[in-house]
């Protein structure tokens, strides 16, 4: 009989790549999962596992119990949440990752509302980039993680997570507060030549916004960027620096930048993303009511900002 624990971290192998990222992710040591692995390989009777280099490589027979073995742990959460669900009480532990401005305008007011409703739920919350966190919760780091899509830029896909649309906002073009010295700024084209603040390549923010600037007939002066939205508004209020921002990012606080809206109107769109097998826990269906509701309660209409 196969372990089923030693089959995922075959799994986790495959999904991570090195010995040294399974230890790092599941708090195991190095010397540990190497030997549980040679175990499996003997459990198996066949090889799994060659050495190229450095690192190790998975066999082809190795390929066929990591794909029975994702079945395997679907079909064990799906276990679980069926459990869960015949309960009367809402526990558990809910792991979420969220990426900045959804941190900052939701998860203040959902925890606030989690804990009212459900005080028997524990939320775990990490800021991760929209991409790298679906990807994570694929990988089953997370349990649910709030993400966005730009545009005409499309997140990635995984078969094995769902989602449903949390909420929208309008991508404004953000400038300082009008003052003598400034030229008056009423579009995107009045920006050619002024200094950007962007997100750092790879984000997906950062490449609509590009796109943006290119088809409005210029080339945008990043000239600073940071993944941080706040030291992004700073730059913006204290003059230094425009940039392209969704209406989210104003939620709970006024501002002195000026808003512009764009042509097109384009919008944001902020999901969430969870395994099917786990989509049905209670504390998970808890979580994604919680956040429904607070994203409503902060719509677009009601963000503090001017136009």
């Amino acid at each position: 009989m196969l372990d089923v624990r030693r089959l995922r971290l075959l799994r986790e192998l495959k999904i991570r790549g090195t010995l040294a990222e399974v230890a790092e992710a599941l708090q195991y040591s190095p010397s540990s999962v190497s030997q549980q692995l040679a175990l499996l390989e003997k459990e198996a009777g066949v090889e799994l596992l060659r050495k190229t280099g450095r690192r190790v490589q998975l066999t082809p027979q190795a390929e066929v119990l990591v794909a029975h073995t994702a079945q395997l742990l679907e079909t064990l959460e799906q276990a679980e949440a069926d459990l869960a669900a015949s309960l009367t009480t809402v526990t558990g532990t809910v792991r979420i990752a969220v990426f900045q401005s959804a941190a900052l305008a939701l998860m203040p007011d959902a925890l606030t509302r989690m804990s009212s409703s459900y005080p028997e739920v524990r939320i775990e919350m990490t800021q991760r980039e929209p991409e790298t966190a679906l990807h994570e919760t694929w990988a089953r780091d997370f349990d649910l993680v709030i993400a966005e899509q730009y545009p005409g830029h499309a997140a990635p896909r995984y078969a094995e997570l769902d989602r449903i649309r949390l909420t929208g906002d309008a991508i404004r073009l953000a400038v300082p507060p009008t003052s003598p010295e400034r030229p008056a700024i009423s579009s995107l084209g009045d920006t050619a030549g002024m200094a950007w603040v962007m997100e750092p390549r790879g984000a997906a923010s950062r490449h609509w916004a590009e796109q943006a600037c290119r088809s409005a007939g210029f080339e945008p002066d990043v000239r600073f960027e940071t993944a941080d939205l706040q030291a992004q508004i700073r730059l913006i209020e204290s003059g230094n620096a425009v940039a392209l921002m969704p209406d989210l990012v104003w939620t709970g606080r006024g501002t002195t930048a000026q808003l512009i809206r764009l042509p097109g109107d384009p919008h944001r769109t902020v999901f969430t993303s969870v395994r099917r097998s786990s989509a049905k826990r209670p504390a998970i269906l808890a979580a994604r009511e919680i956040l429904a509701e607070t994203a409503a309660s902060i719509s677009p209409a009601t963000v503090s900002a001017p136009d």
